[in-house]
Order: structure tokens, then C-alpha cells, then sequence
């Protein structure tokens, strides 16, 4: 018996349509499927639009370059989180600002972003981490008093709400991730949403090699093939039409999880703030006893056990490439006491129990 910490939910739906993308010989970056999925994943997520892309990462490499945020320009983002937000901000030749967390949502802390802010500052970055959705509205406020874009990092939270919103709609656009691991997937594959049509069409225009519309194959500046497959939509189209049931299945894991761990001394799972509806990308598992030692030889324990997990990110300031000056003592307490548990459709209630079992064991063996 293993637990991994995370697989793919595909049924004979994601089949059947991918069957029929194949079968019609739309199997590349045009096709019935592309337009559905970002017609349908706009709605699902409360946006006038959607672009698909490849991948989360070139969704916000893509998102920077259309939004003219290039070298020498600072964009603000939390500490927590993968590593693909910092990055994506470099490959644009613009200057990652990585600050401090809230140790409840693990998400940006907006007291902290003010201080940050420069001349030179371009965009605030909130990061929906684990998929608790950031304070939008702290963050849209002080974005407006300082005239600044800003730009959704929500790969980790298809269908988390913000005060009663839905991620990817508050920002001038929020990007997705659809890797395999995610609440919906298309094995990989991305989504930029935004409500602004203007930036919708130069989303669009750069995606394809920046082709002119009225003059195939001439292009008037350098861009990018970042276009997702007929094949990867089906899937994406299938999982949009199950996603009232994936969503409502993560919720139950983390119910059934807080459940089985009830009463165990100095843990703590994902927490919420009461304006917040977290996706519960992945359960979040915190110990006050840990250390960064302490807290892997509690997660190789647990393998033994049969039962995967895996560290919260590393500070993206830890990175050797990724130096900053900026203190953030809150990141570096929390990704030390923080582990992420199993989370994916499949699991039962057995299941969970099992693995609860599991921790208790190796927290007092």
C-alpha cells in the first residue's frame, strides 16, 4: 500500500474526448476544444476572457511581456512559493521583490508590501498558495493608490474565492497552471484570465509568433510559441465539466482529514480566513516541533509507512540566483514546520484514516 501525494482524477470522459480530438485530426494548436476550454474556464472563473498557453510558467512570463513590464521593472511577490513566479519575472528581465508572508494563508502579507514599493516598482505578484486565496481586496487597494498592475499567480487555486470572487478575476489578468498534479489538469498546460479585452488580443497576438492578422507569416516583433494542444483542451474540457465534483471532493479530504487528526497535540492543517474559500490545492500539515532536520526525518518516516508527502516550498530567496535583502521572518519559520499530505480525488475515507494513523504513529514513536 502507497499513497502518493498526488495523482490525476482521468475518467472515461477526459478518454472520450481526447479520443474524439484524435479521431478528427485536430491534435495540435487549433481545434474545437481550445475555444471551448477558454470560453468555459473564463466563466467558471468569473473573467470576460481566457487565453490557454502551455504551461503556468509562460502564463506569467506571457502576462509580464503583454502587460510591458520588462527590464529594470520591479514586480512584488511573496517569499512562499514555487519557484516558477520568480523566474517567470527574470525570463521578462524584470526584478523579483520577494517579501513576507501572513502565517495564516501563507499568502503575501499586504502590510508588508507599502515598504517595498519603489520607483521603480511596476506590479504586485499575490501568489494563492496551497489554494487559499490572497487578501484581493488589501492588495487591489493598494495597487490603485499606487497605480500598479496586478497579476495573479492562482496555479494552485482553480475555484478559490476572495470575499465571495473567484480568483482570476481581480487582477488585470491571473494565470493558472493545469499540470498534473493540479484541481484541474491537462497533463500540462496553462490559462491566462483577464477582463480586459484590450490585453485579451495582445495576449492572443504574442502567443502565436506575434502573426499579423491581416498578413499570415509577417510579424512586426519578436513572440512566442506558447500554445496548448486540441489534445491537452479535451482533457481540460472534460475536467471543467466535472469540476463541481473535484472541487467538492478536495473540500471532503480536508474535512475527513481534520476529522482523523483531531486531537493531536501541535498540528495544525490548512487554515482559512472567514472572507476566504480555499480549493485545498494540497492538505497543508504543520508541526510547532519541527525544524527543517526534524521535518524530513518525520517525512521519510512516513514513507516507510507508505505514505508520500512532500516539504512546503524552500523561500524563493534561498535560491543561489535569487539573493534578497529584504527579512522575511515569517517564510522562514513557516517552510520549516510545513509539510504537504496526499490530496487527489481517489483517496477514501479509509484512506485518510489510514494515513492519520500513520502520523500519529510517527509523531510519538
Amino acid at each position: 500500500m502507497f499513497f502518493p501525494i498526488s495523482k490525476p482524477s482521468i475518467t472515461e470522459l477526459e478518454i472520450e474526448y481526447v479520443n474524439d480530438a484524435v479521431r478528427s485530426t485536430w491534435i495540435s494548436s487549433l481545434g474545437p476544444y481550445i475555444d471551448r476550454f477558454e470560453s468555459e474556464f473564463a466563466r467558471f472563473c468569473e473573467s470576460r476572457y481566457a487565453v490557454s498557453v502551455s504551461n503556468g510558467t509562460v502564463a506569467i512570463h506571457l502576462s509580464l511581456v503583454a502587460l510591458g513590464i520588462g527590464p529594470g521593472d520591479e514586480v512584488i511577490m511573496p517569499n512562499l512559493s514555487f519557484v516558477a513566479t520568480a523566474n517567470a519575472v527574470l525570463h521578462a528581465g524584470a526584478v523579483p521583490v520577494m517579501i513576507d508572508i501572513e502565517p495564516t494563508t501563507l499568502c503575501i502579507d499586504p502590510e508588508k508590501i507599502e515598504a517595498a514599493i519603489t520607483p521603480r516598482t511596476k506590479a504586485l505578484m499575490p501568489v494563492h498558495l496551497y489554494g487559499h486565496p490572497a487578501d484581493m481586496e488589501k492588495i487591489m487597494s493598494i495597487a490603485k493608490k499606487h497605480n500598479l498592475i496586478v497579476i495573479e499567480d492562482a496555479a494552485e487555486a482553480h475555484g478559490a474565492k476572495a470575499y465571495g470572487r473567484r480568483v482570476g478575476s481581480w487582477g488585470n489578468c491571473a494565470t493558472f497552471s493545469f499540470y498534473g498534479n493540479k484541481n484541474l489538469t491537462t497533463g500540462e498546460g496553462g490559462m491566462i484570465t483577464t477582463q480586459d479585452e484590450k490585453l485579451y488580443h495582445r495576449l492572443r497576438y504574442l502567443r502565436d509568433h506575434a502573426m499579423s492578422k491581416e498578413k499570415r507569416y509577417w510579424h512586426t516583433e519578436v513572440g512566442y510559441n506558447y500554445r496548448i494542444t486540441n489534445i491537452q483542451a479535451a482533457i481540460g474540457c472534460a475536467q471543467l465539466d466535472r469540476i463541481e465534483d473535484l472541487m467538492r471532493k478536495r473540500a471532503e479530504l480536508y474535512s475527513w482529514y481534520q476529522k482523523a487528526l483531531q486531537g493531536v497535540s501541535d498540528i495544525s492543517l490548512n487554515r482559512s480566513q472567514p472572507w476566504a474559500n480555499s480549493s485545498y490545492w494540497l492538505i497543508c500539515f504543520e508541526s510547532n516541533h519541527f525544524d527543517e532536520k526534524t521535518r524530513d526525518a518525520f517525512m521519510l518516516r512516513l514513507k516507510q509507512k507508505g505514505v508520500d508527502s512532500r516539504p512546503y516550498f524552500y523561500p524563493m530567496s534561498h535560491m543561489p540566483y535569487l539573493k534578497s535583502t529584504i527579512h522575511t521572518p515569517v517564510t522562514e519559520q513557516v517552510y520549516q514546520r510545513g509539510i504537504n499530505l496526499p490530496t487527489y480525488f481517489d483517496l477514501t475515507q479509509q484512506d485518510v484514516e489510514y494515513i492519520a494513523g500513520a502520523i500519529k504513529e510517527t509523531l510519538h514513536g
